[in-house]
């Protein structure tokens, strides 16, 4: 196999930088070669290229021991797939745990990068854990050299079968496994990251060589971009232990049902693989460790060492399965009713199921055409907006008992709704339907129903079980805590309305689209209503505190540039489209490098913008879209006044705690000038 022909090759001695001086940050770093691989043509732009490649820096850091640094992304920007290589002089920090890095590989793949290329840059990630082939890499003289050294890993034809240790196509075939399930002893395991570029590959063979130095056969299925294929399931049936190496959910977990499982995130098994297989050793000979459910709950990427990830963890994962899942319908269901609302009035909720469904024509508002096509907007996005609660249920619902749970979870979800219980009986009833579902996937049948359990059994079971418990038990008690809950909301005033407009803006602040602010922005739109007069204040509240983070790190970047990195200086530019866009990730890299200082005068901003926008009564009818929802805004004006001044706030906040308060400084913060004019 090769790279396709219409396309160059993936690394080229003009993407090679040896013994270079590229600054002492990771952000210059990967800056430099961003510009490289658009320089060479790889890249429409550097500055997208560079963006994700540190969004994806900051989810983890890609250092791994060694000092070797593989920065990885995929971007609309890149043309093709490429490899830029810098052997620094000094060494730079990418967060490995034993030191700086001098062996940077920047990977950059196309957004819809095919399964070829996929498969080379997976062939290097491999390669990176032999140590004969890093130290040809540090002795290599020149570029070509570079070249020749990275296109023989990357060589199909100059690999050894036995090398391959994942189940991808050009894994072991059906034989060889089979007299691998009948070795002594075997343990199997799935590697999995976020990008599915690097960190998967590497975290197999470092396991498979692990393995080798404790005697025992490691056989991996690497779930990455490359594709692969399943384990034999013999091998499965037989093996002493499983390891789940990874940063997202395993795909077919139920395979490994039974299993002593040890679990971590994939950087683990980069770093320890050693001490990983040993727990899965001991584990398999200890009847009380902890065991693989086939349930999607244990699946999620974790730091932890341990065989099974904390109840804390796990209930956060399963909650921000069910929001994620849910913030689709809502982000298309509310922004489709507020151009409803644009083109044919507020009036038009009242007839839009009239206009629509039974074609009344009659009772369209003053508008012609536009009113007809506002009430089509507004009863689909109605449409969309009433599958919120139960998608929210189905999918907690499934985070704890995958597949089988979805059925029961989305009932509950929908008896919720009819009962009165909303949200929070969406959330109980997403999590009673799991935990049903779950119980009920361990029941002992004969092995002749085996077969029936995950498509039959358990969700009729299942849903007749949280059916009945929400309908007879909980229904009622739910839905009075949804009642009193919107009455408290709707009758608060003066200060109180001040408080909670001051605590969803720290939320919203706090971790810039972690679980925090995932917590207050679902609990605005699961109870928004354009009937609602609290919701649509509690709506304004949170999206424009939430764009208060990115604007005001680009305003501070633009006025105080000095105290920033070129890098953040650059992101500083993007922020100010995101930050109006109410994308509060545009702040992740600034608060990522500089937590501690960036993140407390965020929260005294969002704070600032919380309050404003609950005293001067500002509502929202659209649950995303940041300014160019104008017309779905009541009381513009003072929602462009708050906005102002809680951005001003942050800002002012974070130039100077970055010129006064002692912390983790940029480079080009030793040598401030003090000309400039501070905020």
């Amino acid at each position: 196999m090769s790279t396709p022909t219409n396309d160059p090759a993936i690394i080229a001695e003009d993407l090679i930088l040896l013994d270079a001086d590229l600054g002492d940050t990771k952000d210059a770093v990967i800056e430099r070669l961003s510009e490289l691989l658009a320089a060479a043509g790889r890249a429409s732009e550097a500055a997208p290229l560079r963006e994700a490649a540190l969004a994806r820096e900051a989810q983890s850091a890609t250092g791994l021991p060694g000092g070797i640094a593989i920065p990885h992304c995929r971007a609309e920007a890149v043309t093709s797939a490429s490899l830029g290589f810098a052997r620094l002089r000094p060494k730079v920090d990418f967060g490995a745990p034993d030191g700086p890095a001098d062996l940077v590989f920047l990977i950059a793949a196309p957004a819809g990068a095919g399964s070829a290329h996929m498969k080379l840059l997976s062939s290097l990630a491999r390669a990176l854990v032999k140590p004969e082939f890093v130290t040809s890499l540090r002795n290599a003289p020149t570029a070509a050299d570079v070249v020749a050294l990275v296109a023989g890993v990357i060589n199909p034809a100059a690999a050894s079968p036995k090398k391959d240790v994942s189940t991808t196509k050009a894994a072991v075939p059906a034989a060889a496994a089979s007299a691998a399930a009948s070795a002594p002893k075997h343990i199997v395991a799935v590697t999995a990251c976020t990008t599915g570029i690097a960190h998967t590959y590497m975290a197999a063979d470092s396991l498979v060589a692990a393995g080798d130095r404790a005697g025992v056969t490691v056989h991996v299925e690497t779930q990455g971009s490359s594709g692969s294929t399943p384990l034999d399931p013999a091998l499965i049936a037989s093996a002493e232990a499983v390891i789940f190496a990874t940063d997202v959910g395993v795909k077919g977990k139920e395979r490994f049902a039974g299993k002593p499982v040890i679990s971590s995130g994939v950087k683990r098994a980069i770093n320890e693989p050693d001490v990983m297989v040993t727990e899965a050793l001991r584990a398999a000979n200890d009847p009380n460790a902890s065991r693989v459910s086939g349930t999607a709950a244990e699946a999620g990427g974790s730091n932890s060492g341990t065989g099974e990830l904390g109840w804390g963890t796990r209930i956060r994962q399963i909650l921000l399965t069910g929001v994620s899942y849910m913030i689709p319908f809502v982000a298309a269901g509310g922004l489709l009713i507020a151009l409803g609302f644009l083109l044919g009035g507020y009036e038009i909720k009242d007839v839009a199921e009239d206009i629509v469904v039974n074609n009344s024509l009659t009772a369209l508002p003053d508008g012609g055409l536009a009113a007809y096509l506002g009430a089509v907007l507004f009863e689909i996005g109605a449409l969309s907006f009433s599958f919120l609660v139960p998608a929210l249920a189905g999918y907690i619902s499934y985070a704890i008992a995958d597949r089988p749970g979805l059925a029961p979870g989305f009932t509950a979800g929908a008896v919720a709704v009819l009962v009165g219980a909303g949200f929070i009986g969406g959330l109980v009833g997403g999590l009673i339907a799991g935990f049903v579902a779950l119980w009920i996937s361990k029941w002992k049948i004969p092995a002749v129903l085996r077969g029936l359990m995950p498509v039959v059994i358990i969700p009729l079971f299942a849903t007749l079980i949280v059916g009945g418990i929400m309908f007879l038990v909980l229904g009622k008690p739910l839905a009075a805590i949804t009642s009193g809950l919107t009455n408290w909301l709707n009758s608060l005033s003066g200060s109180s309305v001040i408080i909670l407009g001051i605590i969803l803006g720290l939320m919203m602040c706090f971790d810039l689209g972690g679980p925090v602010n995932k917590a207050a922005y679902a609990f605005a739109t699961a109870g928004l209503s354009v009937t609602d007069t609290a919701s649509l204040r509690i709506m304004a509240a949170v999206m424009a505190a939430g764009m208060v983070p990115p604007l005001a790190l680009a305003l501070a970047s633009a006025v105080r540039p000095r105290i920033f990195t070129e890098a953040e200086r650059e992101n500083g530019k993007a922020a100010w489209f995101l930050g109006a866009a109410f994308i509060s990730e545009g702040a992740i890299p600034f608060a990522a490098a500089d937590p501690l200082r960036v993140i407390p005068s965020m929260m005294a901003g969002g704070a600032v913008t919380g309050a404003l926008i609950m005293a001067t009564d500002v509502t929202l009818s659209a649950p995303h879209g940041g300014i160019f929802v104008f017309f779905a805004i009541g009381q513009l004006v003072w929602f462009l006044v708050a906005l102002a001044v809680g951005t001003i706030v942050s800002a002012f906040l974070v130039v100077f705690a970055k010129q006064f308060i002692k912390g983790k400084n940029s480079p080009s913060e030793a040598a401030l000038d003090p000309d400039v004019v501070a905020v």
